[in-house]
């Protein structure tokens, strides 16, 4: 067992959201990039905002970083298969240009994730029918086809208020679409507050893993959001998510569990949050020695050999 095959990445959003571009529009990719050096990770995801892929390799090749991979926001059921597919292979194309090895999906048909709608209420929360679950799950499949060709592996993300939620429908996705060509990217903050816990997930679908994003909740602000009756941006706003060893999610049994089990990929710090109320460099670095304190250095000995 070793956690030597695993890399570390921290994701844009910390720096700036693409849902609200408005949020931290001031910071640079320079800037952000110059960050993730600073703060000693190895590569990042694609945000909104980032270049064309020359430009991009350029910057990332002259800080010696990597590009991970991209959300990719499916509307299958809304547009149907063939109209995702072909924006699907633009969205691979751009990835495979600047050498990323993951195609981040979720289905956004129904999802109430930026709307004024209360996304801790299971009633308000889009469900499938039956036919619609099979249009995803062929739908989800034949994506993956797609990004198998471009050299990349589909991570699908399960996110709140969205279709794909809670662990049962996790399960239910994971059961019907092939392993050969879907895989599970697994987010600690969005399974967290979707089950109440974080470990079964991983416990389960553990060969289907093969993204990882660590993100750390705020137990007292999860609450109030919760009784307040909050949107995801107002929650995620309020200082919901953070990153890891700030919040109430244990992350050593996970790390363990990860590696004990052979994960061999990314793991991405990401956490929503305002730039300009959670500093991104500084909450790099306290992510950063959270893992090299609590996680790699713990791990020594335990599970490396």
């Amino acid at each position: 067992m070793t956690s030597k095959q695993i890399k570390w990445g921290i994701a844009p959003i910390g720096w700036r959201n693409d849902d609200m571009p408005e949020i931290g529009a001031g910071n640079t990719l320079a800037h952000l990039l110059s960050d993730v050096v600073v703060a000693k990770f190895e590569g990042t995801e694609v945000g909104g905002f980032f270049p064309e892929a020359s430009i991009l390799n350029k910057e990332i090749e002259l800080r010696q970083l990597r590009i991970v991979g991209q959300w990719f926001s499916s509307y299958l059921i809304r547009d149907g298969v063939s109209a995702t597919a072909a924006l699907f292979h633009e969205h691979c194309a751009y990835l495979q240009e600047v050498n990323a090895e993951v195609a981040v999906v979720s289905e956004q048909t129904y999802s109430v994730q930026n709307e004024e709608r209360n996304v801790f209420a299971l009633n308000l929360k889009p469900i499938l029918t039956d036919e619609e679950w099979e249009i995803v799950c062929q739908g989800v499949d034949i994506l993956g086809g797609i990004a198998k060709t471009y050299g990349l592996k589909l991570a699908y993300h399960s996110h709140m208020g969205t279709v794909v939620q809670t662990k049962e429908e996790v399960k239910r996705l994971m059961e019907g679409t092939d392993p050969n060509l879907v895989g599970l990217l697994y987010d600690t903050g969005h399974t967290f507050i979707a089950d109440g816990e974080y470990l079964s997930v991983l416990d389960t679908h553990c060969q289907r893993i093969n993204h990882v994003h660590f993100k750390d909740v705020r137990k007292d602000v999860l609450t109030t959001c919760e009784q307040k009756g909050l949107t995801f941006r107002q929650s995620f706003l309020r200082g919901m998510f953070t990153v890891p060893g700030d919040g109430c999610i244990d992350f050593e049994p996970v790390f363990l569990r990860l590696v004990e089990k052979g994960y061999q990929g990314w793991i991405v710090v990401e956490a929503e949050q305002d730039p300009e109320i959670a500093h991104p460099l500084e909450y790099a670095l306290k992510a950063r020695q959270y893992i090299d304190s609590k996680l790699l250095k713990k791990s020594i000995g335990t599970v490396d050999s």
